[in-house]
């Protein structure tokens, strides 16, 4: 891990770029407060301001791990969630992410190149599309040994690999998986995505793929933008900015793939 973090990258970012970051990131932090789906901005904006495939990934994980920190511990804090009953499906989750992230290491930056913004597309039209889980309790559709052993580091080594949707999965896991609530299963979301970024982050971090200049801009961006998220919840149809989002996130992989 200290060779890692010896050679996390510089990348010769221009000033325009920084910004253009740190602006989406802002934007990201507001819209994963009220609607989630961020990191379906921050990742392919790093990718489109010059990013190699894995520092995107490895730096997007950066900027997002102090904010499921601070949402998991809030769930912790206001006694949303167990941390005793939540603790060892943290803990297949973090070996999940922890695979992927191993795993993504290896396969070749063109190929990288091609999957992210396919995989990008792929989550945005299921952002987009996928209804609302139920709100009342349901039967579990798996056991619990399942769905700790299995499922959740499944979802845990997609986080790792890619990363945008995660939170998103678990509920949908909680909620059909366990025959949660939908509001017992986004509580519990919270922290795993925590296990899942710091995970993939350690990971990226001795693999020297974290682009410090890039990464702290846009955490301080994502601070801004979950602030101003807060005071405007219950003001904005979540379903129209899930629109915005997918917008926004087709708009720049179309500006990749067009890029010369």
């Amino acid at each position: 891990l200290f060779q890692g973090l010896m050679m996390l990258e510089l990348a010769p970012f221009s000033a325009e770029a920084l910004a253009f970051l740190f602006l989406i990131a802002i934007v990201a932090g507001f819209l994963d407060t009220l609607a989630g789906g961020g990191g379906l901005l921050t990742l392919p904006a790093l990718i489109l301001a010059g990013a190699p495939p894995l520092a995107a990934l490895g730096t997007n994980k950066f900027q997002s791990t102090i904010g499921t920190a601070t949402a998991a511990l809030m769930m912790v804090k206001k006694g949303k969630v167990a941390l005793v009953r939540i603790r060892p499906l943290m803990l297949t989750a973090f070996v999940g992410s922890a695979l992927g992230s191993v795993a993504v290491q290896f396969i070749d930056s063109g190929a990288l190149s091609v999957m992210i913004p396919v995989v990008l597309a792929g989550i945005a039209l299921y952002f987009l599309i996928s209804p609302a889980p139920a709100q009342d309790r349901r039967a579990p559709g798996l056991s619990a040994g399942p769905y700790k052993n299995a499922l959740t580091p499944a979802i845990g080594f997609y986080d790792g690999m890619f990363g945008p949707g995660t939170g998103s999965l678990y509920a949908l896991a909680g909620v059909l998986g366990r025959g949660q609530t939908l509001i017992e299963a986004t509580a519990a979301a919270k922290p795993l995505n925590f296990a899942t970024n710091l995970a993939s982050l350690l990971v990226f971090l001795a693999a020297g793929q974290v682009i410090w200049q890039a990464g702290l801009g846009m955490l301080l961006g994502q601070l801004i933008g979950a602030w101003l998220g807060a005071h405007c919840l219950f003001r904005i149809n979540p379903a129209w900015l899930r629109v915005i989002i997918v917008l926004v996130c087709g708009g720049m992989l179309l500006r990749y793939c067009l890029a010369p």
